[in-house]
């Protein structure tokens, strides 16, 4: 029999990030797993649990070289900074589908940037600010790349998120 100490609740957030170059072919794809951050987790619980106000709108942003902690929030993350090297003028709406099962992803509506510059992305996260370059919202989690990619003018960036809950 379980005790109610032994029973946890585990968010992970896998994403996959595919460029294509200005032709449409696949020049490199990255899946890998979630930083929630510590800010995330409060918030969670607070929104859930506490009668916090929900935040209604999340936003995907593209991460540069550094490492993620569990301490970054937007106004402080000094082990990386963002990427902005694309066309759209904010962070791509994280528009999600229906939940079911624990899982809930954007597969239907994928957060999608056009890169006019040259840069290196090197992961990606989502905040509850769409301001690009903005150093305020609520950072839910950040994703770091198994290795820094480059991107050219041209190239696209496929964002697809699939966040999970299960009791472990």
């Amino acid at each position: 029999m379980q005790h109610k100490t032994d029973m946890n609740l585990g968010l992970k957030n896998v994403w996959e990030v595919v460029c294509r170059d200005s032709e449409g072919n696949e020049k490199w794809r990255e899946i890998n797993k979630n930083l929630v951050t510590t800010v995330g987790l409060n918030h969670v619980l607070s929104s859930t649990l506490d009668g916090a106000t929900q935040i209604t709108a999340w936003y995907v942003g593209l991460k540069g070289a550094g490492s993620a902690a569990a301490a970054d929030t937007m106004a402080s993350h000094s082990g990386w900074t963002e990427v902005t090297d694309y066309s759209q003028s904010v962070r791509q709406t994280l528009t999600l589908g229906t939940a079911t099962s624990g899982s809930i992803d954007n597969t239907s509506n994928k957060a999608t940037y056009s890169i006019n510059g040259t840069a290196t992305v090197a992961g990606a996260f989502i905040n509850s600010d769409s301001t690009k370059s903005g150093t305020s919202g609520t950072l839910y989690g950040v994703v770091d790349f198994a290795s820094s990619r480059s991107v050219i003018s041209g190239d696209t960036l496929e964002v697809t998120v699939t966040l999970t809950a299960a009791s472990a």
